[in-house]
């Protein structure tokens, strides 16, 4: 079982991070090494195709790290193909109805429960075929998370989040916030309001809420709040804080100098 749906099955909060830039061999493990329980690799954003998902999500193998991957869009075809190549869950943009997320369901899920493609002996499986067990085992494994991110998908949220199928809907606060016309005011009431109607919902279906949150504190209280799969920011967001708080401790260091360096410029 996919160890962060088995977590959240249970109740529990996992962390992780998006990769939007840094598609490295070695930023998988890094991010375990980090203490990360999941990656997300953004083909939406990102600059990421299916060749690079793909080495990708093969250097996750040697490490725990529960690779998944957003799809630039829901009528991407197939949506399994990041399966096949062995990502254990799958992000979908712009998910807005019922319809639209039994759809989405439906081509993650092998039959009886859906009608994913059967390609075995490839990389999702490390090119060893399974038996009969093998589909539904497959099924159980795999995570879908649908991103809810317009105010049409949050007049419909019961209907969406209600689907069989269903492990996270996620808030996609920026692209919410424009839908909505209040653009980045991530302290309206009206996106608040979402937030908690999120919460409630999917905890009245037993699915886990969602987010991508900027900082330490934000994690903290939004998981306080409910949400329970969390991204610790994206690789660019964290880096370059990181770098800029480095470069600035150094610079801060330089004028705070002993005597005798007073006077002399930052580096």
């Amino acid at each position: 079982m996919n160890p962060v749906k088995d977590k959240l099955k249970k109740g529990g909060v996992a962390c992780g991070q998006m990769v939007l830039e840094l598609f490295t061999p070695g930023i998988a493990p890094m991010l375990a090494a980090s203490g990360m329980e999941f990656v997300i690799f953004d083909m939406e954003h990102g600059r990421c195709d299916i060749s690079l998902a793909g080495e990708m999500i093969a250097f996750c193998r040697s490490v725990e790290i529960v690779p998944m991957v957003r799809v630039p869009d829901a009528n991407v075809a197939p949506l399994s193909r990041v399966l096949d190549l062995g990502a254990r869950g799958v992000m979908i943009p712009r998910v807005e109805n019922r319809a639209q997320m039994v759809d989405v369901v439906a081509q993650l899920k092998y039959a009886p429960e859906g009608r994913r493609g059967v390609a075995l002996g490839v990389a999702h499986d490390q090119y060893r075929p399974g038996g009969p067990a093998f589909f539904a085992d497959a099924n159980a494994d795999v995570m879908v998370i649908a991103l809810l991110e317009t105010a049409t998908a949050y007049e419909n949220l019961d209907d969406i989040i209600s689907v069989p199928g269903l492990d996270v809907a996620w808030m996609g606060h920026y692209d919410l916030t424009v839908s909505m016309g209040i653009p980045a005011q991530f302290d309206h009431p009206k996106f608040l309001a979402a937030m908690d109607a999120l919460v409630d919902t999917c905890s009245r279906h037993h699915v886990a809420p969602g987010f991508l949150v900027a900082t330490p504190e934000e994690a903290l209280h939004w998981i306080r709040k409910g949400f329970r799969m969390v991204c610790l920011g994206t690789d660019i967001g964290v880096f370059m804080n990181a770098a800029r708080s480095f470069r600035q401790a150094v610079n801060d260091g330089l004028q705070m100098g002993s005597p005798g360096d007073r006077g002399k410029s930052a580096a």
